[in-house]
């Protein structure tokens, strides 16, 4: 009968039932959360990840910049009807190197974890420039300014080195490389062969359509194209891991 008589108190003392709920959600939030912190297994390394190349950061960053995060989302929930329409529902370890990662549940337009090399470069240009050209119910606004304003090539080692310092497993090699590595995946006549030693699996190819300017149009073409492509799920087993 005392201890409903001091819970009643609580209840009827707005400043007592604030701290006594903030007291029970830290200590809950601690349980949770602290553990992860001291588990190497947090989140499951798979095999084919690697961090992004110079020009796919640079696309990411155009990505974020312009809003595209908003009405997309990168995260493929593992219901039936998520997985039928997007494909393999998302690995934690596929946003690894993200700083921040691209997750959520809010979709005007359709998630993009899996839509990396579905649609030609062409493809992808013609629906940044003028969606409903393409996708005749789409709402989203057009993006054409990008094929016309050349991409900043300066800033990208600093770039680089952040996250370096963030934790994503740039070398200094990749950071020194950062900006010849950039052009040199936007061209194909390029000498690629050391981009392509240090990130495997990248795409090499004029993403914008003009061979003779590097724009950010290229480098969120990159981006998008390379989105969901370097796990090998024809390998993965879904309730065991890799076969």
């Amino acid at each position: 009968m005392s201890i409903l008589k001091k819970h009643a108190a609580i209840e009827k003392n707005a400043t007592l039932l604030l701290v006594g709920s903030l007291l029970v959600v830290t200590i809950g939030g601690i349980v949770e959360i602290a553990p992860l912190f001291y588990l190497e297994n947090t989140v499951e390394k798979v095999e084919g990840m690697r961090p992004y190349t110079p020009l796919e950061l640079a696309g990411r960053d155009i990505y974020i910049r312009e809003g595209c995060y908003a009405c997309h989302s990168q995260m493929i929930r593992p219901f039936r009807d998520e997985v039928e329409r997007y494909g393999h529902y998302s690995l934690a370890a596929e946003s690894m190197y993200d700083r921040s990662f691209q997750w959520g549940s809010k979709r005007t337009g359709p998630d993009l974890a899996r839509v990396g090399q579905r649609y030609s470069n062409e493809w992808h240009v013609q629906h940044l420039i003028e969606p409903r050209s393409v996708v005749p119910e789409s709402v989203m606004p057009p993006y054409g300014f990008l094929k016309d304003k050349p991409l900043d090539v300066k800033g990208i080692s600093i770039h680089l080195a952040a996250n370096q310092r963030a934790g994503v497993p740039y070398t200094d090699e990749m950071i020194r490389n950062a900006g010849a590595d950039m052009r040199a995946q936007a061209d194909p006549n390029a000498d690629s062969g050391a981009l392509e030693v240090r990130y495997p699996k990248v795409r090499i190819d004029d993403f914008d359509g003009d061979p003779a300017r590097l724009t950010e149009m290229d480098a969120l073409v990159a981006y998008l194209q390379m989105l969901g492509t370097l796990v090998d799920f024809s390998t993965y087993d879904e309730a065991t891991g890799y076969r």
